[in-house]
């Protein structure tokens, strides 16, 4: 029924689930024509998903390595079937490299495929729509979040490893915050914004050899503080499990960003220091285990939460690392 809408998709063989998120569903589908990735929207926000595939059939045109849908008979891009929205897109062989498959000429062709992202949406997406108010975590709320999270941790029946690690951890992270609490990022200066993937990490990059093939996933494509995106960003690539950053891997990628994206040094070093303070307060993966009892982003934890007091006691270099 799907592919009928397609003038030249062929007839379905196989479909094989190869994803499942908060945001979409994925399948490969094998054709008499060809391979594609079936895309199952799971937000169902047409005009939305539309502004994506127009943005990435754009940005191709620019020569950003993207894999934009395919389109119906209709020259629409969104199939709509009992109310879910689903897209086609051609399927693209590659593989996925993390910041330690990643050399430092590399990490250099990431940072500078990424500003490139940046100063390419700009020119796609025109102006940003609106202004941003950016306000940092505040600690009351982390304390009380702490205590709670605590209280849920402590209380799990059978408690595992997993449980010890996340009350050491919350103990921990609440004497970091009583410490450096007048270091929260003051309100007034507002970080320059701009349109960004909102999403970018190596499950969202696919590499060819050494070259990337494709960034796929602008499900969260919207406005941000773009040095923002570039300093999370190398905090998900370059991180060890062990909670250290590669700091010459994120020299070379931050220098490169910096020149594509035209951002200056002191850009990125305040970036990296509201990160720093967002990662102080964040618990999102216990939040996920304990709140909503959701378990698929527990193998992230460790290296996570060790990242944050690792940044906040390797502060400085992590800082001219960005910067310098």
């Amino acid at each position: 029924m799907l592919l009928r809408r397609y003038r030249n998709a062929g007839e379905p063989l196989s479909c094989e689930p190869v994803a499942q998120g908060l945001l979409n569903r994925g399948y490969r589908l094998s054709t008499t024509r060809g391979r594609y990735f079936l895309k199952h929207h799971l937000d169902g926000d047409h005009e939305a998903i539309a502004r994506q595939h127009r943005a990435t059939q754009r940005l191709q045109t620019l020569g950003v390595p993207v894999a934009p849908p395919v389109e119906k008979t209709d020259g629409d891009t969104v199939a709509v079937i009992g109310g879910d929205c689903y897209a086609l897109h051609p399927w693209v062989d590659g593989r996925h490299r993390d910041g330690a498959q990643l050399t430092s000429a590399a990490s250099k062709r990431l940072g500078g495929l990424l500003g490139l992202v940046h100063t390419c949406l700009e020119q796609v997406m025109g102006p940003d729509p609106a202004a941003l108010t950016h306000e940092s975590p505040d600690p009351a709320n982390t304390f009380a979040l702490i205590d709670e999270l605590l209280g849920l941790a402590r209380d799990r029946t059978p408690r595992n490893v997993f449980d010890s690690l996340a009350e050491h951890r919350l103990l921990e992270r609440r004497a970091l915050l009583e410490r450096h609490a007048h270091r929260r990022p003051p309100p007034g200066a507002e970080p320059a914004t701009g349109w960004v993937h909102g999403d970018f990490h190596p499950l969202n990059l696919l590499y060819r050899g050494a070259e990337p093939a494709a960034i796929v996933d602008w499900d969260r494509l919207g406005v941000q503080p773009r040095a923002e995106e570039a300093v999370r960003a190398a905090a998900i690539f370059f991180v060890r499990p062990t909670g250290e950053l590669e700091l010459p891997k994120v020299r070379a990628y931050a220098r490169a960003y910096r020149r594509a994206a035209g951002a200056g040094a002191d850009e990125l070093a305040a970036a990296a220091h509201r990160v720093w303070w967002e990662r102080l307060n964040d618990f999102w993966i216990l939040r996920w285990r304990y709140q909503l009892d959701d378990r698929r982003a527990d193998p992230l934890f460790a290296a996570v939460s060790a990242l944050a007091v690792w940044w906040t006691r390797e502060y400085d270099a992590v800082r001219e690392a960005f910067a310098g």
